[in-house]
């Protein structure tokens, strides 16, 4: 019997099809709660206003401005993400649609101009530390929002944003246009990690604007990026308001932050017992503590400002414990690109690993490295300390938080070094849970990569440490080394001879590299290793555990994964040869990363899962885009 849709996307016999993006829940939370640009103070008055006249200017006193994309003339719409598709709610062919081309490129918003009803598009304000100085204002310079999306089935909420969209009061000197070249790296890249479930905000959709020749190095074509996130605040919003003094608007934004990007205060963690190591307590507290209760002893006692200080900081110590894991370099961490949700945001110079080199950077501004593989971690805590630097007073305050004087008056001179000390003691302590939480991740992460079921406690300088020492040494392919591990049988490693003979399935296809190395001290270093982990796996799985131990490892360990190189190639093709198959191709294996083939171009698939050409290994790229 067929059944029949209904509008809010559920089957009569209750089979989920998914939405028209026309009935797709919308709502506007973050411009309904948050003061809006004084200028504009209404959708009305800057619908009204000429577009040019929401040009770059200092906005204060606010967190956005209302302003409506500029209008894309011919656009084409290149590629969209199933998954993406899926996750939001919509139903599968919606991406055919006219209304959704017209959407993705911002030819059309969800307000009405006679009724004044609907959701009005809006460009966040924001500052930020970039490369370790303050840069003040800076805000979404070509990001316009065009409403929040609640799937109908999930019930997650999105923010449904344009990249590219058109200059803004945040745009500063530039032209709030994205480049084709840039946007085809966001759109696969952001995919990407989500399918090796890391934290990241998402792209459905890629738009070439061929009437759009934006100057950078080079003219190049325009593009937009329909992309989307629980939310896109980021450390940079508080950043801008305590750079003001806006005491009162810290806490309106903190609120917001706890009550409508999380679960509400009773979902923060609860205050860890100092008494018990805190590589125990700090991996899974309890929650639902009540929103006013204080917590722990003087002088760190916890109120509800500080539990989510330290829900921001558990949530960036997870991904960027995914990113080590999975040798993923942001490229430029400012604090504008550190997300209040632990998200991956804002996808400039990034890239992955090949050849494992911690002090890699695909940043080529980045002369100091200060944004490299290996400083990844201490620069996500330099960016909350400056976090928690804005909320300090809140943290600080202890039981008084809500006391009125306090919130009217600020801090007395009396109270101030309580307040302090307090806050400092805290955010201190914030720091060594932020190392427990990325260290279980990482190791988690580790083991399951390197197919490990136990843990034992020299796993990180046995099997950790030794193989990112010799992977360096010899300048072997961190992923690549993984995925190859994965098939390795168990008899295969019984014998000195043996395990030297595997070591060379690691090699790239030019044979031995890296100062100093030769054939024989490679094929060495490498079997001591295996000797090492071949041990561990059968400990763990026992004779005759290859399959079930393959299986496990490669549904962990990507045969795909979104190199710099296989992007330039996507790029030139479609920008200078005109192809578009390839974009489609390449995001089914984005998506799809764990598999052994995809069923597409044979050749295409071989060489992009297969040894990164020597020249074109660590490649790096600018922040124009």
């Amino acid at each position: 019997m067929s059944s029949t849709a209904t509008a809010n996307g559920n089957s009569a016999n209750g089979t989920i099809i998914g939405s028209s993006l026309a009935d797709l829940p919308k709502s506007s939370i973050f411009t309904d709660l948050l003061p809006s640009d004084p200028v504009f103070k209404t959708p009305a008055d800057s619908h009204n206003a000429p577009r040019q006249d929401l040009g770059p200017r200092m906005v204060k006193g606010a967190l956005y401005t209302f302003v409506r994309p500029e209008e894309a003339k011919d656009s084409e719409l290149l590629a969209v993400s199933p998954a993406a598709i899926k996750d939001i709610g919509l139903k599968e062919g919606e991406e055919t649609s006219d209304e959704f081309k017209a959407a993705v490129c911002g030819n059309k918003i969800y307000w009405d101009q006679p009724s004044g009803h609907g959701i009005y598009p809006w460009a966040q304000c924001y500052g930020g530390y970039q490369f370790g100085s303050w840069a003040g204002q800076l805000g979404d310079g070509r990001a316009i929002s065009l409403f929040e999306s609640t799937n109908p089935s999930t019930r997650t909420r999105y923010e449904i944003q344009l990249k590219g969209a058109g200059r803004t009061p945040y745009s500063r000197f530039a032209d709030g246009k994205a480049v084709l070249r840039s946007s085809i790296r966001e759109f696969i890249v952001s995919e990407a990690l989500n399918a090796l479930h890391i934290p990241t905000t998402r792209a459905l959709s890629l738009t070439l604007l061929p009437k759009a020749q934006v100057r950078r190095e080079r003219i190049e074509p325009g593009a937009i990026v329909c992309r989307f996130a629980q939310s896109w605040l980021r450390i940079g919003t508080f950043d801008i308001i305590r750079a003001r003094g806006d005491r009162a608007l810290i806490r309106k934004l903190a609120i917001y932050v706890a009550e409508n990007v999380y679960d509400g205060w009773s979902s923060l963690p609860a205050a860890l017992d100092q008494s018990e190591p805190i590589n125990k307590t700090a991996i899974n507290p309890p929650r639902s503590v009540p929103e006013s209760e204080l917590q722990g002893n003087s002088p760190a006692e916890e109120n509800r400002f500080a539990r989510l200080y330290r829900e921001i900081v558990r949530r960036n110590a997870l991904t960027v414990g995914a990113w080590q894991a999975y040798a993923f370099t942001n490229g430029v961490l400012n604090t504008d690109n550190t997300s209040l949700f632990g998200l991956s945001l804002d996808f400039g110079p990034f890239a992955f690993l090949d050849n494992f080199d911690p002090s890699y950077t695909p940043n080529h501004d980045d002369h100091a490295l200060r944004y490299s593989y290996k400083n990844q971690p201490s620069i996500i805590w330099w960016n909350l300390v400056r976090l928690g630097e804005s909320l300090g007073e809140l943290i600080g305050a202890g039981a008084q938080v809500d006391d009125e004087v306090f919130m009217e008056k600020g801090v007395t001179e009396a109270f101030a070094p309580e307040l302090i000390k307090r806050a400092e003691t805290i955010i201190t302590r914030a720091g060594e849970e932020y190392k427990a939480v990325f260290m279980h991740e990482y190791t988690r992460l580790m083991r399951a990569r390197l197919g490990l079921i136990s843990e034992q406690a020299s796993d990180f300088d046995e099997l950790f440490s030794e193989l990112l020492d010799t992977l360096e040494a010899l300048e072997l392919d961190f992923n690549h080394f993984f995925r190859r591990l994965s098939s390795v049988k168990a008899a295969e490693l019984e014998s000195e001879d043996h395990r030297k003979y595997v070591a060379g399935r690691f090699f790239h296809s030019e044979g031995v590299t890296g100062l100093g190395n030769t054939e024989d001290n490679a094929r060495s270093r490498i079997a001591a290793w295996l000797e090492k982990w071949w041990q561990r796996i059968l400990s763990d799985w026992g004779e005759g555990g290859d399959a079930e131990r393959e299986k496990a490892m490669k549904a962990v360990n990507p045969k795909f994964v979104a190199r710099s190189w296989v992007l330039d190639e996507i790029i030139q093709r479609v920008e200078h040869g005109g192809e578009r198959d390839v974009l489609k191709r390449a995001m089914n294996m984005t998506l799809h990363p764990f598999e052994e083939e995809w069923g597409g171009d044979a050749e295409e698939e071989k060489r992009w899962t297969g040894d990164v050409p020597r020249t074109n290994r660590q490649m790096m790229c600018s922040c124009s885009s």
